[in-house]
């Protein structure tokens, strides 16, 4: 079994250990998707990547995200962390932009001084959510349904539902209900029936949102420390309902006793970015 190249990165964080790891092998050629998903379950982080040779002309390389138990088409935090990694170890890019090849298809990835940014894919699904949706999403959260003061679906991949609560003290102090928001994910939500929570933030700092997420893991309900999708699914409907400015930082993390910073801009082309600092806390090989 051979070693590969291979780094831990902790992304939407500059000081190691308080934003999301991800694990990339900057390696993968040859390995086959059983292998691929057997050392994703084995690192025991929300995802692994592995870096492959492009197949699209205009890719700088490809991209295989895996999470426990199943590949994702596209995940922000493992695209931040696999492009700083595979700039690390001495990657070009063959134009000015970044471009990743994975399950969505192309995404650009730019450089914003010491930030990566990358685009954020087309939404697969948004507009509203359902009644019955919102009633089972306010029980699940513990929150009256008058709480919820917008929502809409976030699906870019992963099939986010994204809500609006009144400020961000409200989602801080939240304390979901597994055993509710695992009945929305057998009905309507795929894969694994995700859900969202952004909410106004108030306070000293230069956040202007406070970001949790909620997903069904292997013992119950998981939370995600910090979230490249759903903060892009977000910022699309965010921004473009007027619900939040052209640019903004985000916080996520806080309730896990992270410090996560997501920095999101809608461009002069309408075209929006989703960044943040990564920091590489190994750097070695692994043997796959």
């Amino acid at each position: 079994m051979p070693q590969r190249p291979f780094k831990q990165v902790d992304v939407f964080t500059a000081v190691p250990y308080l934003g999301n790891p991800v694990a990339v092998v900057l390696d993968g050629r040859g390995l086959t998707a059983e292998q691929m998903q057997s050392f994703t379950n084995w690192t025991n982080l929300s995802e692994a990547t592995f870096v492959l040779p492009p197949e699209h002309p205009d890719a700088d390389y490809k991209l295989r995200i895996f999470c426990p138990g199943r590949e994702l088409p596209f995940a922000g935090h493992p695209t931040l962390g696999s492009c700083h990694a595979w700039l690390e170890a001495g990657g070009r890019p063959k134009a000015g932009h970044v471009v990743q090849e994975c399950g969505v298809g192309l995404v650009k990835i730019r450089r914003d001084g010491d930030r990566l940014a990358f685009a954020a894919p087309p939404l697969r699904k948004g507009g509203p959510l359902a009644d019955a949706d919102l009633d089972l999403i306010a029980r699940g959260l513990g929150v009256p349904r008058s709480d919820i003061v917008a929502h809409a679906w976030c699906d870019n991949g992963p099939n986010w539902r994204g809500v609006m609560l009144r400020d961000a003290a409200q989602v801080l102090a939240l304390r979901p209900d597994a055993a509710v928001l695992a009945g929305l994910d057998v009905g309507v939500v795929g894969p694994r029936g995700k859900v969202g929570v952004v909410g106004a933030r108030s306070g000293a700092d230069d956040c202007a949102f406070e970001v949790r997420a909620f997903f069904p893991g292997n013992n119950g309900m998981a939370e995600d420390p910090v979230t490249g999708s759903l903060n892009a699914a977000l910022a699309q409907w965010l921004i473009g309902t007027g619900l939040a400015p052209e640019r903004y930082v985000a916080a996520q993390g806080t309730a896990l006793g992270r410090a996560g910073r997501v920095h999101v801009e809608r461009d002069a082309a309408g075209e929006i970015w989703i960044g943040g600092a990564s920091a590489t806390c190994i750097d070695g090989r692994v043997q796959v």
